[in-house]
């Protein structure tokens, strides 16, 4: 069946917030999060609570879609999911951040409170409470009386936090330092074996694969895809994904036509975006191999005029959220509706992060997606048999 070709969407972070936008109070925030707690995460599209809806988009997490309810609803969660994660970051060195029972209470009681938890979505209200309660080892109407204020003041102030740093704009580069593993799970269960075992490593080019969905792409911040001839993954898709003639020439450079249109529709022309959004296009001649969609990553940020880049491993972990958010959003859209995603090496490139790292940090953020959605099938990409050892952890490929 040939796929359905919806109209362009905004992607699930947008590079600014709209002009003229105003952030909500942190009192409203809160206000709102209460009201949330009972009905959870599955009320969003019925009550779109407004304070939390203009974070969301201030912070880059929703921009307006063809269903407006859906894709901020999904803002809305992914904001939360952000701000849980800001408010478990555990203090102290690396070594100690693997240690989950070092991770702040807070972000783990928060996590429950709303449901941000493998299988606990739909969970009633009393049990999220309770297991809330069980973070601090207190009753259900302690934790109500006491902690629960205090767990969703703070998650209020996480998402305004990250709304305010949105609105900003991109941080200066980090200085030169030891890069951080990433964290223990806050909360929550391990990762099934059923789950690790839709995981499956490619030793391949990444134009060759067949019948995925979702492509993932790693770009720069400039949304400027790699020239057709260059050995990366977006060299590689953009020479694939082009329509030629019957000489070989190229008559339409697909992605890149696409990737112009939407830096042109959101002001961004010869300018950054935040790093770790993702822009989605269609797969051009790729549909031929049963692709349907292309999603581009914000991962590489250029330093200076010079051949220089950086990659933060936090904005690694934001895009891979970025891209499930999407994913979510527009699988419906299509007949049949999408089910797999590709993920190369994603910011192991030329001036990035060590191998070894990326891949810790690539596995660690798509199984914690794969926790909360485990109905999707992932795939990993890598180009060398030693690229893909890496990441033969999260594989149930032999």
């Amino acid at each position: 069946m040939s796929p359905q070709t919806p109209a362009p969407a905004p992607d699930q972070r947008s590079p600014t917030a709209p002009a003229g936008a105003e952030l909500p109070s942190h009192a409203h925030l809160t206000e709102e999060l209460h009201a949330l707690r009972r009905p959870g995460l599955a009320a969003l599209r019925r009550i779109r609570p407004q304070a939390l809806g203009r974070a969301a988009a201030a912070a880059g997490f929703a921009a307006g879609s063809a269903d407006e309810a859906a894709d901020e609803a999904a803002g809305i969660e992914a904001l939360l999911q952000a701000a849980v994660r800001r408010l478990a970051a555990a203090p102290g060195p690396a070594s100690e951040a693997t240690d989950g029972r070092r991770a702040d209470p807070l972000g783990r009681a928060a996590a429950h409170t709303f449901g941000l938890l493998a299988g606990r979505r739909g969970a009633p209200a009393q049990d999220r409470r309770k297991a809330a309660a069980a973070v601090y080892g207190v009753t259900p109407e302690r934790f109500r009386r006491g902690q629960e204020q205090e767990v969703i003041a703070e998650l209020a102030g996480a998402a305004l936090a990250l709304a305010r740093e949105a609105m900003a704009g991109p941080p200066a580069p980090a200085h030169p330092g030891a890069l951080p593993d990433p964290p223990a799970r806050a909360a929550g269960p391990a990762l099934p074996a059923a789950t690790l075992r839709r995981i499956t490593v490619h030793v391949s080019s990444v134009e060759l694969l067949r019948d995925i969905d979702i492509l993932v792409s790693s770009e720069n911040t400039h949304m400027e895809m790699s020239k057709t001839f260059r050995p990366t993954v977006s060299g590689a898709l953009r020479r694939a994904a082009a329509l030629r003639n019957a000489g070989g020439e190229i008559t339409d450079d697909v992605l890149t036509r696409e990737l112009g249109d939407w830096m042109r529709a959101h002001g961004r022309t010869g300018l950054p975006v935040r790093p770790g959004i993702v822009v989605p296009t269609s797969s051009g001649a790729l549909a031929e191999r049963g692709v349907r969609r292309i999603y581009h990553a914000a991962v590489v940020r250029p330093l200076g005029n010079d051949v220089r880049y950086q990659v933060d491993p936090q904005t690694l972990a934001d895009a891979v959220a970025a891209v499930f958010a999407r994913a979510n959003a527009e699988r419906d859209a299509y007949d049949p509706p999408l089910t797999s995603i590709c993920f190369p090496l994603l910011g192991a490139g030329q001036g990035g992060l060590p191998p070894v790292k990326a891949a810790r940090w690539l596995r660690w953020a798509v199984q914690e997606e794969l926790s909360r959605h485990p109905d999707w099938t992932v795939h990993f990409v890598a180009r060398r048999p030693e690229m893909a050892r890496l990441l033969t952890d999260a594989s149930s490929a032999p």
